[in-house]
């Protein structure tokens, strides 16, 4: 089994296990789960293959099977949908165990952030993936200033945000000092955390953000969490 099947498996194992565990009832929202997954998942596989297939970034053959959908490894397809399975259990999880409360944000907070991201998207318009991860988190801070209000100002939320993005930066890791994936130069400014390109982080944070959007969005339209 290749390195990159090994974490996809690592990342799903426990929440796989833990999917009929009683509390958490995980089982009783799969179907808001896979609305969200096909959704975004979608939308992040067509971006990955385009950007992939103009160079940049690239899958190292040791560490994959060499199985290809759509231009890109199985394994990097898998990934989008063991990411989201894993990470919503954990946020479900922590609505079963923790009191949600609201931060008292201040609204233009959130336009001034989709400004910066706006403008950061602007001025490196020419390194492909910093443009396009800085403009998809605008997009994220227009939505939490106009249409997901509750979301965003939840504890909830951001502890989501907070564990799962550590998490991600171990696996993350592994994936970009072996490398499993390199990146080209001309596709980001070249700051890093340890290996881990700085745009990966707002790609994390994009990715989780409009799982969960689609995920409460589809929760909200099919009915609330199921009572035991």
């Amino acid at each position: 089994m290749r390195l990159y099947l090994i974490l996809n498996v690592v990342i799903i194992a426990i929440p796989l296990a833990l999917t009929f565990a009683p509390r958490v009832y995980y089982y009783r929202k799969l179907k808001p789960l896979a609305f969200s997954i096909l959704i975004v998942g979608s939308m992040f596989v067509i971006w990955d293959a385009v950007a992939s297939g103009r160079g940049d970034w690239s899958f190292n053959n040791e560490y994959v099977h060499g199985f290809n959908i759509f231009g890109l490894p199985f394994e990097e397809i898998l990934f989008f949908i063991t990411v989201p399975y894993s990470c919503l259990f954990l946020y479900e999880t922590f609505r079963t165990y923790i009191k949600e409360t609201a931060f008292s944000i201040n609204k233009h907070i959130y336009g001034i952030l989709a400004l910066l991201f706006f403008t950061g998207a602007i001025i490196f318009i020419n390194r492909s993936y910093t443009a396009t991860v800085l403009l998809i988190s605008a997009i994220i801070f227009v939505s939490a200033r106009f249409c997901f209000k509750t979301i965003f100002v939840s504890n909830l939320y951001w502890l989501y945000i907070l564990i799962c993005t550590a998490l991600f930066a171990v696996f993350n890791y592994f994936l970009t000092s072996l490398p499993v994936v390199t990146y080209a130069e001309g596709a980001i400014i070249g700051l890093r955390i340890t290996s881990i390109p700085v745009e990966d982080f707002f790609y994390n944070f994009s990715l989780l953000s409009l799982y969960l959007i689609f995920y409460r969005f589809a929760e909200d339209k099919w009915g609330r969490r199921a009572s035991p």
